[in-house]
């Protein structure tokens, strides 16, 4: 059940974990790219919101990931997985 993470992880920050994560892939970034940058963009976060963005990351990743890949915003990938109301 993840509602509580839905909680703790609000549209805005999403969009903010994902567009740190978004410059590090860099544009038009590949699969390598993107689980560098995924890697990377929590670890770039600090500590609190690191943890929230680790939380994130392992229960979305494909979904995230994808969304990089096929150039989506952040927001579009927040609202993808429920985070951001469409």
């Amino acid at each position: 059940d993840d509602t509580g993470l839905r909680r703790n992880i609000k549209c805005s920050l999403c969009t903010k974990i994902l567009k740190k994560i978004q410059r590090l892939a860099g544009d038009d970034p590949d699969e390598e790219a993107v689980t560098a940058a995924l890697k990377k963009g929590c670890r770039l976060l600090g500590r609190s919101l690191g943890k929230q963005c680790r939380k994130l990351v392992s229960q979305y990743e494909d979904q995230i990931s994808q969304g990089l890949q096929n150039g989506d915003t952040p927001q579009d990938i927040c609202t993808t997985i429920g985070f951001c109301k469409a």
